[in-house]
């Protein structure tokens, strides 16, 4: 249920978000769109014939030993994507940059924010967290264009939480200590923000148009905190994951499974509508030495096909990539749809994806994804031939219930993908 405050934040919202975003049937007519948006991105491309399916649409197939043979018990729950080229980003930088944004300046529809932060102001705004980010040895190289998936708007980047102690702290700091400590925690803050927010907008009427519009953006982080600062959970507090180093290489696997844990359940508690997962980082040092790596994942995914050992290290780490894929569309099949509709499997739209395709070759051309969840007719290989990776954006908005034609730089081509939305 929406507190008072989530309600009004709401109808103030409503005229603003009907300008710029209408409402469509998920897929095929009459079919209600996802409720959520959950994103799995993983680093430094692909090898193809690796890769890719065997078969056509239908009858397609994850060949042994394949990077997505995993993936075998999920097929007829996926849309394997193939052939989406980048047209606003090559290379690791670029092709990170471009990945969820299709690049795209404060001047285009989008304002070069990431499909996620542009859904999250559109079906999120009165969540507690319009969206959570969540991260794995994301920030050992700082904050840069490297290390971020997620933008705002233009240049405007979105830190995701590389420690699960820390996230699950913010998400359940007001389960701890009682109900009367959250409430005089709750009091503590709203009388600060409070009066920040009245002092902001003094400022506001008294300033010029380009500083107004440098300070809606403060206004939008602003609300945002407040709305994670006094809604109430719908759940209890699960119990706390374990003190882990967020920096150090061997605790990959348990931060992630945490990590994947926290959006889950963030999901099934009504928290946000939509989640992130970002596991390490374009041009990744990460040596998956759990999956039979002796060498740093950025180094293998370079390796020439006469380097058959150092290939295979490869195919290994991108295996247990897709076995952890799977593990979290099993956990979204375990975890009820809080409305009673099934799963949250059911009504989650998922998006795993990746910066570059050719890993060798440093290109963005034939980037894979894969589609689950909460998607029209799954069970098919979708081979598109080097359509703009904007019309997959497209298909994401339409597929949360939001209307758009263009993602990102509106000159790569209009429309979604035929067959998905």
């Amino acid at each position: 249920m929406l507190t008072r405050r989530q309600t009004a934040a709401a109808l103030l919202a409503a005229p603003f978000l009907a300008l710029l975003a209408g409402r469509r049937a998920r897929g095929q007519a009459g079919a209600p769109p996802a409720r959520r948006l959950l994103i799995f991105s993983s680093p430094n491309g692909t090898i193809h014939r690796h890769w890719r399916p065997s078969g056509g649409e239908r009858d397609f197939a994850f060949p042994a030993g394949s990077i997505l043979e995993p993936l075998t018990p999920w097929r007829d729950r996926l849309l394997v994507v193939d052939g989406l080229n980048f047209l606003t980003g090559n290379n690791h930088e670029g092709g990170q940059a471009a990945m969820l944004t299709n690049g795209g300046g404060l001047e285009t529809p989008t304002r070069g924010a990431s499909v996620d932060q542009y859904l999250a102001r559109r079906i999120g705004a009165a969540d507690r967290f319009p969206s959570l980010e969540f991260g794995v040895l994301t920030d050992i190289w700082g904050a840069n264009i490297q290390t971020r998936i997620a933008y705002s708007e233009a240049g405007r980047l979105v830190h995701p939480e590389a420690s699960p102690r820390r996230a699950f702290d913010r998400m359940f700091a007001d389960a701890a200590g009682g109900a009367d400590a959250a409430a005089r925690l709750r009091a503590l803050r709203r009388s600060v923000l409070d009066a920040n927010r009245a002092e902001i907008n003094d400022l506001h009427r008294r300033i010029g148009r380009s500083e107004q519009l440098k300070l809606e953006a403060h206004l939008d982080a602003l609300r945002g905190v407040e709305q994670s600062l006094f809604s109430e959970l719908s759940c209890g507090a699960p119990d706390a994951p374990d003190m882990l180093d967020p920096a150090a290489n061997d605790n990959v696997p348990a931060l992630l499974e945490a990590q994947t844990r926290l959006a889950v359940t963030a999901l099934a508690c009504g928290m946000t509508r939509v989640a992130s997962v970002q596991l390490s980082h374009t041009v990744s040092p990460v040596v998956f030495s759990w999956a039979g790596n002796a060498e740093g994942h950025h180094s293998l995914s370079h390796a020439a096909d006469e380097q058959a050992e150092l290939v295979q290290q490869f195919v290994l780490a991108e295996r247990w990539v897709a076995e952890r894929f799977g593990a979290l569309l099993g956990l979204l099949r375990d975890t009820p749809d809080p409305a009673g509709d099934g799963s949250l499997l059911d009504t989650t739209l998922v998006l795993w994806a990746k910066e570059m395709g050719d890993s060798r070759a440093h290109v963005c051309e034939s980037v894979p994804f894969v589609l689950a969840g909460a998607v029209p007719d799954p069970g098919r290989y979708l081979q598109f031939g080097g359509a703009s990776h904007a019309r997959l954006l497209v298909s994401v908005c339409r597929l949360m219930g939001v209307e758009a034609e263009t993602f990102g730089d509106p000159t790569t081509g209009a429309g979604g993908l035929a067959g998905v939305a």
